[in-house]
C-alpha cells in the first residue's frame, strides 16, 4: 500500500549541493552561472542526467528549458520548478533551491509508490535572470516571445542573445516553437526564496505571494564631453558622471510624487567612459529598473523619470537617450492556487504570510498561459543576488512540505 509521502531533507541538500557544483567562485564564496555561460549550459546537462536516472522522461525546449515528465505522455500536465541561472556573484538559493525542491517531491512520491493522475513536469526555466532583458525560458513556454525582441535583444555588455545562445549551438530562431498550446499546462507551481526580510521578520516560515510586481528595463546613455580634470574649470563641464548623480539623488522623490508604497527605481549597472582618474567622464551608461504593483504607477514612474533625465541633462549640458529593453507586466497570482496553498498551511500547521513578491519569478510569467501560484521560504536578513544569500533549511523543509502537498492534491495521486 502507498504511504503518506514526506520530504527527504538530506537528499534535498545533496541535490542543492550538486548543482551548485557548477559555477562556484572560491574567492567570493558566489555562484556565476548567468544565461548561456558554459556552466549553466553545464548544469543543465547534469541536471538532465539525474532525472533520467529517476526515470523521468527528459526534454529541452528551443530556450534550452529542461523538463523531466513524471507520469503518461500526451495529457495536460502540472509544471512545477524554477531556474538555474544566477546573477553573476549570485547566491546559492535563488532558483536552484525551486528546481532541487520539484525534483524532491517528485522524488517523494516515487518513493511512496504513488502515480499521479495528472503528470507532474519538473522544470529548469532558462536565462530567468534577465541576462538578455526578460525572463526567456518561462516566456517562450507562454508563447510571450517575439522575433522582433529575439532581434534586438543584447545584454549590458553589448553580447546579443542570438550570439550568446549560436555560441553554446542552439538555434535562436527556433525559439517561438518552444510555445506550448493553451490546455497543455493546467497549473504551474514555483518556490522560491523570499528575497526580502518581511518572513524573517514576522517570524513566519512561509509566505503566499498574491501577485508579484512588474518590471521595467530601462539603458540610459548621457553623454557629455571628456575633458582633462585639471585644466577644465568646474562651471564649464559638461560632466556625465554628474548627471548620473543627480538623478540618482532625486529617485526617492520620484517614488514620493508617483509611486507608492510598493515602488522602486534601481540604478544597478553603471560604466562611466573613459574612466580614468583623471579625465572628466564624458559618458555614462546606466541600468533603471522600474517595479510596482500597478501598471499605471509604473508607467508613470516612467514618464517621469524621463522627464527628470531630460531636465538634469539640459542643465549639465548633456545629451540623453533611454532605450526601453523590455516590460513584465504585474501579475495576480491565481487566486484558487492560491487558496489551496492556503488551506495546506493551515492543514500542515504551517504559520503563512500573504504578501506581494517584489521580485520577479517565471510564475508570474506562466500566469499568461496558465493558472500560476508561488510559496516563499525566508530569507536570512532579507539578502539575495549576493554570496551571502541563505535560507534555514528547517524552513526549506517546511515550504518543500508544503509544495509536495500541494501537488499530491493537485495531481490526484493514487
Amino acid at each position: 500500500m502507498p504511504t503518506e509521502p514526506r520530504i527527504n531533507l538530506r537528499r534535498l541538500q545533496e541535490l542543492l549541493s550538486e548543482i551548485n557544483m557548477f559555477g562556484f567562485l572560491p574567492e567570493t564564496g558566489g555562484f556565476n552561472r548567468i544565461g548561456f555561460s558554459d556552466a549553466d549550459m553545464a548544469v543543465r546537462d547534469r541536471f538532465a542526467a539525474i532525472m533520467e536516472a529517476d526515470g523521468l522522461a527528459v526534454s529541452r525546449d528551443a530556450a534550452n528549458s529542461l523538463f523531466g515528465r513524471f507520469g503518461a505522455e500526451g495529457s495536460p500536465s502540472i509544471m512545477v520548478g524554477s531556474h538555474l541561472d544566477t546573477v553573476a556573484d549570485g547566491g546559492a538559493f535563488d532558483g536552484a533551491l525551486g528546481v532541487a525542491v520539484a525534483l524532491e517531491c517528485v522524488r517523494a512520491m516515487k518513493d511512496a509508490g504513488l502515480e499521479p493522475a495528472v503528470p507532474i513536469e519538473v522544470v529548469a526555466t532558462s536565462e530567468e535572470e534577465g541576462r538578455f532583458g526578460g525572463m526567456l525560458g518561462s516566456e517562450a513556454i507562454a508563447g510571450r516571445v517575439s522575433a522582433e525582441w529575439l532581434e534586438r535583444a543584447v545584454d549590458a555588455d553589448g553580447v546579443t542573445l542570438r550570439d550568446a545562445m549560436q555560441a553554446q549551438g542552439l538555434d535562436p530562431s527556433a525559439i517561438p516553437a518552444a510555445a506550448r498550446r493553451p490546455g497543455d499546462v493546467v497549473a504551474f507551481l514555483e518556490l522560491h526564496i523570499e528575497q526580502g526580510p518581511v518572513l524573517e521578520q514576522k517570524k513566519r516560515p512561509i509566505g503566499l505571494p498574491t501577485g508579484a510586481t512588474g518590471i521595467i528595463n530601462l539603458s540610459v546613455v548621457l553623454k557629455g564631453t571628456a575633458n582633462h580634470s585639471g585644466t577644465t574649470p568646474m562651471d564649464m563641464r559638461a560632466d556625465a558622471f554628474a548627471g548620473l548623480a543627480e538623478i540618482a539623488t532625486q529617485i526617492p522623490a520620484m517614488i514620493e510624487k508617483s509611486g507608492s508604497d510598493i515602488a522602486r527605481i534601481t540604478i544597478g549597472k553603471v560604466e562611466l567612459l573613459p574612466n580614468h582618474p583623471h579625465t572628466i567622464p564624458g559618458e555614462a551608461r546606466f541600468s533603471v529598473i522600474i517595479r510596482d504593483r500597478s501598471e499605471d504607477v509604473m508607467r508613470g514612474l516612467q514618464t517621469l523619470f524621463a522627464h527628470v533625465t531630460a531636465a538634469v541633462a539640459a542643465a549639465h549640458g548633456l545629451v540623453h537617450q533611454i532605450e526601453a529593453k523590455s516590460f513584465i507586466a504585474p501579475v495576480a497570482f491565481d487566486p484558487q492556487l492560491v487558496r489551496l496553498l492556503s488551506e495546506e498551511a493551515l492543514r500542515l500547521k504551517l504559520p503563512a504570510q500573504k504578501m506581494i513578491s517584489g521580485a520577479g519569478h517565471d510564475a508570474q510569467t506562466m500566469m499568461a498561459l496558465c493558472p500560476s501560484a508561488m510559496i516563499f521560504v525566508p530569507s536570512r536578513n532579507g539578502i539575495s543576488h549576493a554570496p551571502e544569500e541563505h535560507s534555514e533549511w528547517a524552513d526549506i523543509e517546511k515550504g518543500a512540505q508544503l509544495m509536495l502537498s500541494a501537488l499530491m492534491r493537485l495531481s490526484a495521486v493514487s
